[in-house]
């Protein structure tokens, strides 16, 4: 497949309501091609929501959202199949605790039709392979330490070979010594083509992975940047508190 000329996400414009909350309000993100994008702000800001949206997993009550070239949008898609080219990984991670690893990998390969058990075993193999899980197959999830989990769970949404990555707090419940491990794969992800957007509350992980900061609050993007940029002379005032770096 050949290099995109537009972004592989577009959404403008997006709100989105839950009652009489407003938790977006008019949001715009576009993500290019192999670009690793974190995005940061104060808890309630309408970070994961967002993420979610971008899924479909929650439906924006308004504004424009095309992914991979589709309007997810669209009244008439076919929102299951579209959702098979957007992989996400959330920080409960989700797993089926009496299936084995392979089995939770495998999954959504059985929700898909005309892939046979067979087949669906090779892909998930492989999947597991390629997040360094290959040995681990036959255990289930409490058999796991957490990240090794979040590797399964990594497994699970890239045996569908999406073109875009989401992750919720991937790190939240990690040691710390695992982190960077974390970090590398996520770096893989964006080397074999993918729009990677990751959700973190960990200051120092986002300024490692990310080719590009948004910093989210109170529902809308306030600004965004590069990370050094971004970490070290930020200039809306609302990042700077954020940031504990005060008034410049």
């Amino acid at each position: 497949m050949g290099r995109r000329l537009g972004p592989v996400i577009d959404a403008r414009a997006l709100h989105k309501h839950f009652g009489e909350k407003h938790v977006l309000k008019g949001v715009d993100l576009r993500v290019a091609e192999r670009e690793m994008v974190c995005i940061i702000g104060p808890q309630g800001g309408g970070k994961s929501t967002l993420l979610r949206c971008l899924a479909r997993i929650e439906t924006p009550d308004s504004g424009t959202l095309v992914v991979d070239g589709v309007n997810l949008m669209d009244p008439h898609l076919d929102l299951a199949h579209a959702r098979q080219h957007i992989g996400m990984v959330l920080s409960a991670f989700d797993l089926h605790q009496q299936m084995s690893a392979l089995g939770n990998v495998t999954q959504p390969l059985h929700e898909r039709p005309g892939c046979h058990a067979e087949e669906a075993e090779v892909l998930g193999r492989a999947a597991l392979a390629r997040v360094g899980l290959a040995d681990r197959a036959g255990l289930k999830p409490y058999q796991l330490s957490c990240g090794q989990k979040l590797r399964v769970a990594i497994a699970r949404a890239l045996v569908l070979e999406p073109r875009v990555m989401l992750f919720d707090e991937p790190t939240s419940t990690l040691r710390p010594d695992l982190v960077g491990g974390v970090l590398a794969l996520l770096r893989e992800l964006r080397q074999d083509g993918m729009a990677v957007v990751v959700v973190s509350h960990e200051m120092r992980f986002a300024r490692a992975l990310a080719d590009r900061v948004v910093f989210m609050d109170q529902g809308c993007i306030v600004e965004q940047g590069l990370p050094a940029a971004m970490f070290e002379a930020p200039a809306h005032a609302r990042t700077r508190a954020f940031m504990g770096l005060g008034r410049h």
